[in-house]
C-alpha cells in the first residue's frame, strides 16, 4: 500500500526524497520504495523519518 501520508509530510516541508534519505542515513531509493509501498521500514527507521517530519508513528505509518 502507498504511503501517500510521508509524501505528503515531506512535500510540506518542500523536501526531496534525497534530502529527506540523507537526513535519515537511507538511499533515497529506500525513501522511493517506502512510499510506494514497496518496502517495510524497520521501526527505528519509521521513528527517524518521524522525528524529521515533525510527526508521529500514528499519523505516518499505522493504518486507522
Amino acid at each position: 500500500m502507498k504511503n501517500l501520508r510521508l509524501k505528503a509530510a515531506r512535500a510540506a516541508l518542500d523536501m526531496s526524497q534525497q534530502q529527506l534519505a540523507d537526513a535519515v542515513g537511507v538511499s533515497r531509493q529506500t525513501i522511493n520504495a517506502i512510499e510506494k509501498g514497496d518496502y517495510n521500514p524497520t521501526i527505528k527507521l519509521c521513528v527517524s523519518i518521524c522525528r524529521r517530519l515533525g510527526k508521529t508513528l500514528d499519523e505516518l505509518f499505522w493504518e486507522g
